[in-house]
């Protein structure tokens, strides 16, 4: 049953606009955008200038990425008239909330963020961090509060930046004297991030070990073939490990034939199945969960005019929502207005 809009808790997600969105993205939120998107007012945030503060030399990647990521979004089966699509660049009440912001957070409390820390080794910034990327935690501050949002879908790596939103909204409702902003909750989804078809770290589009919504049969096949199992598991007769083999984390993660995974799961360590027919089964499963999705994104694609009406208009929505955000709180702060 569809709540209506007045009632339903207010979701904000959304995606950096650096390059297409893939399994990880997909496992880790997609799929529960599309069902809560049904009970929850959600906002979708094509985060251009959160990439802009570790691709400031190549703007266009940035700026290519807007509207293919929104592909992404309708072909998985979000709903604008269920979601707000938006463009974070075209909202500048959540520039102005973030220039605010600043003056309530140190430096060193965005120093010790652990996201921070791990995200900034990473990229081996050293100390030539760029200032956007240090501040970027108040920038999602300012996202989130922008749309008072209450619930917001992360990977567990990502619950310090939820944690940091939170004392940014105490301490300016504690300045305001007034709960003028919400506290949101991080919403972790039960499989967490999905490792590189290498198995090595995460799924990330940067490291080249995803697999992207848009995969052809032929680059899905390739990247199963390619997936990292058990190295001592040379003969199908041979028992094997289970843990961290990629085959079954995926199997896990998109397989829902759970018992007939088990059962794999069993044979793999008694000894007797080989990596090829897991493999197989695999592959399978991706093929028929992609196919649908990119004859959708195929078919989009065709009318990219659709896509940018789409993002227009509900960066218009988004607009006048967080418009009245940033009102709200430069009013219980008690600056000033020319109004």
């Amino acid at each position: 049953m569809q709540h209506s809009s007045a009632t339903r808790r207010v979701i904000l997600t959304g995606d950096r606009t650096t390059g297409p969105l893939h399994l990880g993205h997909y496992v880790g939120s997609l799929k529960n955008r599309v069902t809560l998107q049904t009970t929850h007012q959600q906002y979708l945030l094509l985060a251009d200038a959160q990439a802009l503060t570790d691709n400031a030399h190549n703007p266009g990647r940035v700026r290519d990425h807007v509207l293919e990521i929104a592909t992404d979004y309708l072909a998985v089966g979000i709903d604008p008239s269920l979601t707000t699509i938006c463009v974070q660049s075209h909202l500048p009440a959540l520039a102005d909330l973030t220039l605010l912001y600043m003056n309530y957070v140190t430096v060193a409390r965005l120093e010790r963020n652990p996201t921070i820390k791990d995200e900034i080794q990473a990229r081996g910034f050293g100390r030539d961090i760029p200032a956007g990327f240090l501040c970027y935690p108040i920038a999602q501050a300012a996202d989130i509060t922008g749309f008072k949002a209450t619930i917001v879908p992360v990977g567990d790596d990502q619950a310090p930046m939820i944690e940091q939103t939170n004392e940014v909204v105490r301490r300016i409702n504690r300045q305001a004297g007034v709960d003028v902003l919400p506290e949101a909750r991080a919403l972790i989804p039960r499989i967490g991030r999905l490792p590189g078809i290498d198995g090595k770290g995460k799924m990330s589009k940067s490291q080249g070990n995803a697999i992207p919504l848009s995969a052809t049969v032929d680059e899905i096949r390739e990247s199963v073939r390619r997936m990292f199992t058990d190295p001592n598991h040379i003969k199908a007769s041979d028992p094997g490990r289970v843990e961290g083999n990629v085959v079954f984390t995926y199997l896990d993660a998109f397989d829902e034939d759970h018992v007939a995974v088990e059962d794999l799961k069993a044979r793999y360590i008694r000894g007797g199945l080989g990596d090829s027919l897991v493999k197989k089964r695999l592959e399978d499963v991706l093929q028929a969960l992609l196919a649908p999705i990119r004859d959708r994104r195929r078919a989009l694609a065709r009318d990219p005019g659709h896509v940018l009406q789409v993002v227009k208009r509900g960066t218009a929505r988004a607009r006048v929502i967080t418009d009245v955000t940033l009102r709200e709180v430069r009013t219980a702060l008690g600056l000033f207005t020319l109004n």
